[in-house]
């Protein structure tokens, strides 16, 4: 006696689970432009690799005979994968199942995905593309009954966060949980016009009162400039691309450390533009991704956060092939001050590199916390402080590159002072407490207004407290550690990372990352 009829048969339900809700729900998922769940695994798993698991499970009816008569796969695909040769878990929402709905799906699956990636310390990538949580109302004619609310599996999912690398695509409608599983991980990317992400949709939203459409509610233009996710791309493709990218700076888990690639730059280039890159005028903007492209390896820069938070640059490259994390303000926007928004953009990052073991360099332009009731309202006291607190309480060695303005509380969270400063400062550094401009005519105003000449006198007062800011003046106490050559700052650089690589250790943080 053979076997075989049971392979077959194993083959048979295997061909059904990959026609996922049939024909017609593939054909309306295809005509909102968008891929199939296997579709989908296929772009962003290498070229072979993916085993997938528990392919077969579903709901299957049977006639009299116990013979099958109808098979419904589960709305979730599983399994493993190497993701730009990195050994990875994949789990995807099926839309063209009761649209990823709950009442539709098998909850162990998401549950076993989330579990595997943590104990075998490998990266996770979620497929986004429907709710997840409680599904249709309808449920209740099956089970006329309601429940108090769990959410199996979710201590996996925060437990992630101080573990793997851990990636949301939404790539669909994300209501409920599944918008909740978009918001916990490290990194997560939304195609435009074609994702929303909102804790529920426009029927319920018209019940209290607001009259919306997905996007209007839940759109790339709210959620990554909010901060909710962190890329809005145009299609799902690039969003494929996004994975890989953002992975390859990245170990498998935090037991291990980031690989250094082999440098394919000279460690000892310099760039003559940097010694004009910042406007001699203090007041004129510049472009801080030109440094930082000018100081990376080059072509590595890789952004993250792009449309909030816009004060401040973050992201990854890499630095004679060790990677790295990046911070560098941006004066384009509110000078580089520090707003409530920039505050927890500074949190999610520098934990984000301490969790992984990144080092830090920050390009510092920032002349303190955002000012103003706008400021306040928002709450930049409180965010700032907190920002503080996750730059102080970091673990990875950070350098310092003072570019022009370091002023107050947020200027010192250029780095923790209290450990090893690895700082250097260009001449046009310009530090203090406060600003000297508008400081000097309210604390010389009985002066200038009883002075024979008030212009001339305040000219005399600006000149010298011109010179008191001098870079040199602060070097001369050691206050400035070091003040260098623009142009020399990538070899600066390389110098640092490799220092750096002698003391960062692998293992799990004492704080886990923050979603």
């Amino acid at each position: 006696m053979s076997w075989k009829s049971y392979i077959d048969e194993l083959r048979k339900r295997e061909r059904l689970a990959e026609k996922m809700g049939g024909e017609e729900p593939v054909a309306r998922q295809r005509s909102r432009g968008k891929l199939t769940i296997r579709e989908r695994v296929a772009f962003v798993a290498d070229p072979g690799s993916f085993q997938e698991i528990g392919k077969i499970s579903g709901r299957a009816t049977y006639n009299d005979d116990q013979e099958m008569e109808d098979f419904l796969p589960a709305n979730m695909v599983i399994g493993r994968a190497k993701i730009g040769g990195k050994s990875a878990v994949i789990l995807g929402d099926d839309f063209t199942v009761r649209g990823g709905a709950a009442d539709a799906s098998i909850w162990q699956k998401m549950v076993m995905a989330e579990q595997m990636a943590h104990e075998y310390r490998l990266p996770l990538v979620r497929l986004v593309d429907g709710t997840g949580g409680g599904g249709s109302v309808k449920m209740f004619e099956k089970d006329p009954r309601t429940y108090i609310p769990e959410t199996p599996g979710w201590n996996w999912v925060i437990d992630n966060m101080g573990e793997i690398p851990v990636v949301s695509l939404a790539l669909g409608p994300c209501a409920g949980l599944g918008a909740g599983r978009v918001g916990a991980s490290h990194y997560s990317v939304m195609v435009k016009d074609l994702s929303q992400v909102f804790v529920a949709g426009p029927p319920v939203a018209r019940a209290i009162g607001e009259d919306v459409t997905k996007e209007e509610l839940g759109g790339w233009k709210i959620q990554a400039r909010n901060g909710t996710v962190d890329e809005a791309v145009e299609t799902e493709g690039e969003a494929f691309e996004k994975v890989r990218q953002f992975l390859s700076y990245l170990p498998s888990s935090v037991h291990e450390r980031a690989e250094r690639t082999q440098p394919t730059d000279d460690p000892n280039r310099r760039d003559e533009k940097l010694i004009d890159i910042v406007p001699t005028d203090g007041r004129t903007p510049y472009k801080p991704r030109k440094i930082i492209d000018s100081c990376v390896d080059k072509g590595s820069f890789f952004e993250i956060g792009r449309y909030w938070g816009k004060s401040l640059v973050t992201g990854f490259a890499r630095i004679d092939g060790f990677p790295v994390g990046i911070m560098a303000g941006d004066p384009f926007f509110l000078d580089g001050a520090w707003t409530a928004d920039t505050c927890e953009k500074v949190i999610r990052h520098v934990d984000l590199c301490d969790t992984f073991h990144l080092p830090i360099i920050h390009f510092v332009d920032c002349p303190g916390f955002a000012v103003g009731v706008k400021h306040e309202t928002a709450g930049v006291t409180r965010k700032g402080v907190r920002a503080m607190a996750a730059v102080y309480q970091a673990k990875v060695p950070t350098c310092a590159i003072v570019v022009r303005k370091a002023y107050g509380l947020a200027g010192s969270a250029m780095m923790n002072p209290s450990r090893t400063k690895w700082r250097y400062c260009w001449p046009s550094g310009d530090w203090g407490s406060l600003p000297m401009a508008g400081g000097i005519e309210a604390a010389y105003r009985k002066e200038i207004s009883e002075a024979d000449d008030p212009d001339a006198f305040l000219d005399q007062l600006y000149k010298k407290f011109e010179a008191i800011k001098s870079p040199f003046r602060t070097a001369e106490a050691f206050l400035a550690e070091d003040i260098i050559d623009p142009r020399d700052t990538r070899p600066k650089l390389v110098d640092f990372v490799h220092h750096a690589d002698r003391v960062i250790e692998a293992g799990r943080k004492h704080k886990a990352f923050r979603p």
